[in-house]
């Protein structure tokens, strides 16, 4: 029996109800899978993180997280609320929002803390993290004097040492060097291998192969159009120039016109 984590139908959402952000979205997610979430600028796919990681819930439709209906009233119970903080995590879009602590060391180990876990866990968990992102020199520091590449490992690590069973990160590599990004499309491979559900909304191409089970295209209708495996979708690029993520660029060489494909490599924060 497969294993659903969330189940959406038919959901809706606008802000101060009169901005549509999402218009009839669908979407199953089984433990385990690794999903990808790509669109242009406003489809909606921040707007559908923030909806899995329970921040809104929809004007209409129904979205269900681990078997039960989740609702504002169900995450205002206090045992659901830590149970379900502990399993779902979000690496927002942009690192500030998750960054308050003086130092970068308070700012990774605020979350564990706040959901009780034991003390020696959260040293260990931290070493381990302080490792794979090489980020010993920074914990000392405040986290607003790092570069964004920094300010985003960190915020990466303040989600990944709560050792969510659900992992969400929303534009992970956008602005960032290209070891940096290695870095943290690493992690990802490795929390997937260790049985975590991985969902990543992004507009860098470049990555989806590798960090995708199966790729959610959104329309500008702020829905999705299109699912399939990263090679079905990647392949098509009338779907990907139709909806703003390649574009054909032409040049002349020798006389004559050649048209070929760009992905569209976003270094800005929008959703």
């Amino acid at each position: 029996m497969d294993s659903f984590i969330f189940e959406l139908k038919d959901v809706y959402f606008s802000y101060l109800g009169r901005y549509p952000a999402l218009c009839g979205v669908d979407i199953t997610i089984r433990q385990g899978e690794r999903i990808t979430i790509i669109g242009a600028n406003g489809s909606g796919k921040s707007t559908l993180l923030h909806m899995l990681d329970g921040l809104i819930f929809p004007d209409k439709g129904a979205m269900k997280a681990f078997g039960r209906e989740l609702n504002e009233t169900l995450l205002n119970d206090e045992g659901f609320s830590m149970n379900f903080r502990k399993k779902v995590g979000l690496v927002f879009q942009n690192s500030d929002i998750q960054l308050f602590c003086p130092t970068v060391k308070e700012d990774i180990v605020f979350g564990p803390l706040q959901l009780r876990v034991d003390k020696k866990v959260i040293e260990k968990r931290l070493d381990e993290l302080i490792n794979i992102l090489n980020i010993e020199d920074l914990l000392d520091r405040s986290p607003h004097q790092l570069s964004i590449g920094e300010r985003r490992k960190v915020a990466i690590a303040s989600t990944v040492i709560i050792d969510p069973d659900v992992l969400m990160v929303d534009e992970p590599t956008a602005g960032l060097d290209p070891l940096t990004t290695r870095h943290i499309i690493d992690l990802l491979l490795q929390a997937n291998a260790a049985g975590k559900t991985i969902i990543t909304s992004t507009h860098d191409l470049h990555i989806v192969e590798e960090i995708s089970d199966v790729v959610y295209v959104f329309g500008q209708e702020k829905r999705i159009i299109r699912a399939g495996s990263p090679q079905e979708i990647l392949e098509d690029s009338l779907l990907l120039q139709a909806n703003n993520l390649i574009h054909v660029h032409s040049h002349s060489h020798k006389g004559k016109a050649h048209s070929h494909p760009h992905l569209h490599v976003y270094h800005h924060e929008e959703g």
